[in-house]
């Protein structure tokens, strides 16, 4: 933590973006093996302990309400650096039942002077096995653990459905919460299945298998009323919380040099649509719901807006790479802050503060 971030990303950024990831995870899974004892420096000066953060939600305890976004820890490799790190609760995936290598390289690219990221990846994954064979040895997780599951890019649209049953048998037992993943851009036809028959015979046949709660995601590309729509059914069915939302493809939000035309957009440059989508389904929703903002939180000021419009939880994930390891920490602290300028003595009283006026 001596070395200045800001430094170290120059650093990292003259490395193509898949590559630095790959160096950074290696950091992560070899630093307390190479010097035992770090991630517990680590923790000392990024976990935030603080019980006016503190919420029962989901059948599990969140210390805080900060995580890491499905498609950082594709593979699970990372979980207790990312926990030393101060996150609140952890989502690894999108995995599938079988393994798989993801788009053509290059599939990742950085929106410098926008700090936002594009990507293509395509839930390139290790496969159901070996993920589940990592996790089995860590769980139960200090901090719940969120699995992303979605299907395979050769399982055709009409056979969707098993792949999401298969991942739900075999790691019912090793995580706290299922996040459902039919809102990626990267998998061909995958945004189809955002549709209410598709919704309601997925969650008639993954419900009887898990005691689990389950999470749908979804894209912030949707009309509002569609997204009123879907989100409704969903959790009609039986999903337990909504992820809004995922990355969008409406590249029209971008004035990149680098932009490219395909893949993903994630970060700044969909902070305002991403927030937007969250307020029309949290007027619908509020209070029916648990509900987790997600894209371009960079601050504790922008997590606490999607707060106080609902949000009982945030995600994180571009903003990690532009911001540094101790962004969850520093989250926190203006979380924290912010509830005292506002005479909340418990999150509990932030969230959906707007909504309650």
């Amino acid at each position: 933590m001596s070395v200045d971030y800001d430094t170290l990303k120059s650093i990292f950024f003259k490395f193509d973006p898949e590559t630095a990831h790959k160096i950074a995870e290696l950091a992560m899974i070899w630093s307390n093996k190479i010097f035992p004892g770090s991630l517990s420096l680590v923790a000392s000066k990024c976990v935030i302990n603080d019980a006016k953060l503190q919420q029962n939600l989901l059948g599990s305890i969140y210390n805080n309400p900060v995580g890491i976004g499905g498609g950082f820890d594709k593979n699970a490799t990372m979980l207790p650096a990312l926990c030393a790190l101060g996150f609140g609760y952890l989502e690894f995936g999108t995995f599938t039942p079988k393994p798989q290598s993801g788009n053509d390289k290059p599939r990742l690219f950085r929106l410098i002077e926008e700090q936002s990221i594009q990507n293509a990846m395509g839930f390139n994954n290790e496969g159901c096995e070996p993920i589940k064979q990592r996790v089995k040895k860590s769980y139960p997780f200090v901090v719940p653990l969120w699995a992303n599951i979605g299907k395979n890019k050769l399982t055709p649209n009409e056979n969707a459905i098993d792949d999401y049953e298969i991942l739900v048998r075999e790691f019912s037992e090793i995580c706290d919460s299922f996040v459902i993943n039919v809102s990626s851009p990267n998998t061909p036809n995958l945004r189809d299945l955002q549709e209410e028959s598709f919704i309601k015979e997925l969650f008639s046949r993954i419900k009887p298998l898990t005691k689990k709660p389950i999470i749908f995601k979804i894209s912030p590309d949707l009309a509002h009323e569609k997204a009123i729509e879907i989100c409704k059914c969903a959790v009609e069915s039986g999903s337990s919380g909504i992820i809004i939302s995922n990355t969008s493809v409406d590249y029209s939000l971008s004035n990149s040099t680098n932009l490219k035309d395909f893949g993903g957009l994630s970060g700044k440059v969909i902070a305002q649509r991403s927030k937007e989508i969250f307020k029309a389904v949290a007027h619908e929703l509020f209070g029916k719901t648990i509900l987790i903002a997600c894209g371009g939180i960079d601050s504790g000021q922008e997590a606490y807006e999607r707060i106080k419009m609902g949000a009982n939880l945030v995600q994180i994930f571009t903003s990690f790479i532009y911001k540094g390891p101790k962004i969850c920490h520093d989250i926190n602290a203006e979380i924290l802050n912010l509830m005292e300028r506002d005479g909340f003595s418990n999150i509990s009283q932030a969230i959906g503060a707007d909504i309650k006026k």
